[in-house]
């Protein structure tokens, strides 16, 4: 626990320094949870109740849509602060999406009470959490411009060449990171096989030429 709580104020450390009547409410109040890789941690729709602090591991968070297509918002890291979970918080809301462990999650969980305590009455704290606000809004913004503006090819390319050279996914879930469906990513894989810019096999994709795919479709919005 002693390394835990060292970790803790090493990513979050505005956590470190609080009066004493909070860091005593902090000590009593905070609940340290792991959880396996694959999780369910939070739905559209359910209540939250508390802010995840992530210690290890990380966790997707993504929006479905009533037919069951999906497109994956962001993934929360350590240090990082959760968009949706800050947005419910504040507004006494249930979540708008869903977030899943993507490998073994170790986190601290603030309860809503003592968050916004903190929040009301610790400058540092409410200047860090806003802070990770607004650079979580910011990349939710250019995701939403990226739908919006670019064409699937292009967002595709710059997707693969981000992440590769190696990608241990299938298609239905390189999809679902694009919010797009399966047919129509598989298709532009094979494309872009065809072109000698990845090699494609089962749950595999790679990578071969990152340069020659970037030049062919990371054009300007059209």
């Amino acid at each position: 626990m002693a390394a835990e709580r060292t970790r803790l104020f090493s990513l979050f450390p505005a956590l470190s320094g609080l009066p004493h009547g909070l860091a005593a409410e902090l000590d009593s109040r905070l609940q340290w949870l792991g959880v396996p890789a694959g999780t369910l941690m939070f739905d559209a729709g359910s209540p939250c109740t508390g802010l995840p602090l992530v210690l290890a591991g990380s966790i997707r968070v993504a929006k479905r849509s009533d037919g069951g297509r999906e497109i994956g918002l962001y993934r929360v890291i350590p240090g990082e602060i959760c968009l949706i979970s800050l947005s419910c918080l504040l507004g006494g809301d249930d979540y708008a999406a869903t977030g899943i462990a993507v490998e073994p999650v170790r986190l601290a969980a603030l309860p809503r009470p003592l968050f916004m305590r903190l929040v009301e009455g610790h400058a540092p704290f409410r200047a860090m959490v806003f802070h990770l606000y607004a650079e979580r809004l910011a990349g939710l913004m250019q995701l939403v411009e990226e739908v919006a503006f670019r064409h699937l090819d292009e967002r595709l390319a710059a997707w693969l060449t981000e992440r590769g050279p190696h990608i241990h996914l299938s298609h239905q879930a390189i999809a679902q990171e694009l919010g797009s469906v399966r047919e129509i990513v598989s298709r532009l894989l094979k494309q872009f096989e065809a072109a000698g810019w990845v090699r494609l096999d089962r749950g595999h994709v790679e990578v071969l030429d990152p340069l020659g795919l970037l030049a062919a479709y990371a054009a300007p919005a059209r």
